[in-house]
């Protein structure tokens, strides 16, 4: 007999209390600029960021681009930096985890780049692809790369060694092995990679705007804080924020549902 799984919905309480505490958080910021516990010239009301959002809607001022041009650029270094490392990191780290010739050849060069931040490849990236698109997509890459190769390798090396066993005794080759036993076993592991290395490529997008950029969000906030606009600053910091937790949770949603599918 088969039994539906019963949703339990959550008490009001569970449901309200993330609502007051976000509500609570800004109304103390507001009033913590408002009576000049901190100066505004520090740091800018939650008021002042939401005027200026607006404005940013529709004024390239002061910083030369609107907050949709911004956020375009930001987007679209994040995503090709996110996919290339996901589409390079993923299969090289599975790969590494089963196949020993591959992780003779790989491994040395992993532990000798993984090391090394992603920030310090800047001057390089600059003399290699200038303040372009290119050149930012590099930095997020490498950022994004070092947990996809980590968490796919330990993903596949903590298959059960007892199945393994199993499947080669039924006449499995280890290509078999490493395609219906070991790539599922990982994709735990494989989704923490998603979202880790989510975190690293927006961590270097803004790391790379900042130092080499003539638009972004990073841009944004280099140029907030040049021309001493506090607000400009929150604003692309709270920008960067909201947008990562939205992708954050659309891999989450995404997660949530591929794994429980499986696991019928």
């Amino acid at each position: 007999m088969a039994y539906e799984a019963v949703k339990v919905k959550k008490p009001l309480t569970l449901i309200l209390l993330p609502i007051i505490s976000v509500l609570t958080f800004f109304l103390v910021w507001e009033l913590i600029v408002e009576f000049d516990v901190v100066p505004k010239t520090m740091l800018a009301a939650p008021t002042q960021v939401g005027d200026r959002f607006i404005d940013k809607l529709s004024d390239p001022n002061p910083d030369g681009g609107t907050m949709a041009a911004h956020a375009w650029v930001s987007a679209q270094e994040a995503f090709l930096g996110y996919l290339l490392s996901l589409g390079i990191g993923l299969p090289l780290g599975l790969f590494m985890g089963w196949f020993s010739v591959v992780r003779g050849v790989a491994r040395p060069l992993f532990e000798l780049v993984r090391p090394i931040p992603p920030i310090a490849w800047i001057p390089l990236t600059i003399f290699w692809f200038g303040i372009g698109l290119w050149g930012k997509v590099f930095i997020i890459f490498l950022g994004g790369v070092v947990p996809c190769v980590i968490n796919s390798f330990v993903g596949v090396r903590m298959t059960n060694p007892t199945l393994i066993q199993m499947s080669r005794t039924c006449g499995a080759s280890d290509w078999q092995i490493f395609t219906h036993l070991c790539v599922p076993s990982a994709l735990p592991m494989v989704f923490g990679a998603l979202q880790i290395a989510l975190a690293c490529c927006w961590t270097n997008l803004v790391g790379a705007e900042l130092l080499a950029a003539d638009q972004g969000l990073g841009y944004m906030i280099t140029m907030g804080r040049r021309l001493a606009l506090p607000e400009l600053v929150v604003l692309g910091m709270v920008s960067v924020g909201l947008a990562g937790a939205l992708i954050g949770m659309v891999i989450e949603t995404v997660e949530r549902r591929l794994l429980s599918g499986i696991r019928r």
